[in-house]
């Protein structure tokens, strides 16, 4: 079974909605926590380490 988490940070409850990551065999899967059931978007595992760099440095954020 696939183990879904997500950042320890995000908190609990209702307002806790946030992305969720998994290990799926070699590669990382993310998904809407508010949609469990929903698509998720699966990356090569080191595609993913270079999204998380590239957000952390802030390449992503809305102006």
């Amino acid at each position: 079974m696939t183990q879904w988490r997500k950042a320890k940070r995000s908190g609990t409850g209702a307002q806790s909605n946030c992305v969720e990551v998994a290990n799926l065999s070699g590669n990382i899967g993310m998904r809407d926590s508010k949609n469990p059931s929903g698509p998720h978007i699966t990356l090569p595992a080191e595609r993913f380490r270079e999204l998380a760099a590239a957000i952390k440095r802030g390449a992503h954020d809305v102006p």
